[in-house]
């Protein structure tokens, strides 16, 4: 199976919200969807690393899914689901099932965190997952919480394997690994930005998009950054990047989704500004930079 799904622009991973009872707030979520591909977002990410999906239990994480399913069904957007686990049988069983899932476009499959696997044996279990996989699948390469990587000769031979459509490429820098993927991949693979301060000058070397969590702040103004690098315009985008940076740094001051979703919380967008434990929830002090630092972006939020 090959695959022909290519992801490009701006996809946003959605956080999960939770009502004050601690129960997934399902039509806060929808809210979310719907208010994102309203704003320019290509698609939407269910169950990203963004969404807090080791915290769900199977029923919350089904139910997460089949509202963003129903969104982007309405709307005709892009709908990934995360599926990636750190074991192979585990990760195909949640691939298979994904044929349930209506117009699902591909899977974001993590590479296989604590257990640290040689580069080998992860791109064996990306193979052995894109053969069993309904749907293609996108690879998500983020070494720091991983504790393992994926270098040039290890992503372009998953370029090279049927129905995997591209890779997150998250590795905290533009590195010469990942400019020599751009450089030496076919069109049909995708390098995805996964790291938002560095979207606009990865794109324009020739990255499809990214999967971006601060999108879910400030959707319009991340989908237009991405469509002017798209058109190689770097007068025009290279302020707005600019621009975004200290939104970025504010929201990533602590561990990703707590200050995202004290700021959407703050916006009036979700019901409380709740993660689950083991995460924490922002400090007054990271929720006031983010605030501020939207406030001086001027853009719709």
């Amino acid at each position: 199976m090959s695959a022909s799904f290519r992801p490009s622009g701006v996809l946003v991973p959605l956080v999960t919200p939770f009502a004050a009872d601690g129960a997934v707030d399902l039509d806060a979520l929808r809210g979310l969807a719907e208010r994102a591909l309203a704003a320019g977002a290509a698609g939407i990410v269910a169950l990203a690393t963004t969404g807090e999906p080791t915290s769900l239990d199977d029923g919350e994480r089904a139910a997460v899914v089949a509202v963003c399913a129903e969104v982007c069904a309405a709307r005709k957007a892009v709908l990934v689901v995360g599926a990636g686990t750190n074991d192979t049988r585990t990760t195909i069983l949640r691939h298979e099932a994904l044929a349930d899932v209506p117009d699902v476009a591909a899977s974001l499959a993590v590479v296989p965190y604590y257990v640290r696997p040689s580069e080998a044996a992860i791109v064996r279990h990306f193979q052995a997952v894109a053969e069993r996989s309904p749907v293609p699948l996108i690879a998500y390469n983020i070494p720091y919480r991983t504790g393992r990587g994926l270098g040039a000769d290890a992503l372009l031979e998953l370029a090279a394997t049927d129905n995997i459509a591209g890779v997150k490429q998250a590795v905290g820098a533009i590195d010469a690994d990942t400019l020599r993927v751009l450089a030496e991949s076919h069109d049909r693979f995708a390098l995805l930005g996964g790291d938002d301060a560095f979207l606009f000058p990865l794109v324009l070397m020739g990255g499809a998009g990214a999967i971006a969590a601060s999108a879910n702040v400030c959707t319009g103004g991340f989908a237009e950054l991405i469509a002017r690098a798209l058109r190689g315009d770097v007068a025009g985008g290279r302020p707005l990047a600019e621009a975004l940076l200290p939104l970025v740094q504010a929201l990533f001051a602590e561990p990703s989704p707590a200050v995202i979703k004290a700021t959407l919380h703050a916006l009036g967008r979700i019901p409380t500004p709740n993660v689950r434990m083991p995460l924490s929830p922002a400090s007054r002090a990271a929720r006031k930079a983010a605030l501020e630092a939207l406030r001086d972006l001027d853009l719709e939020p």
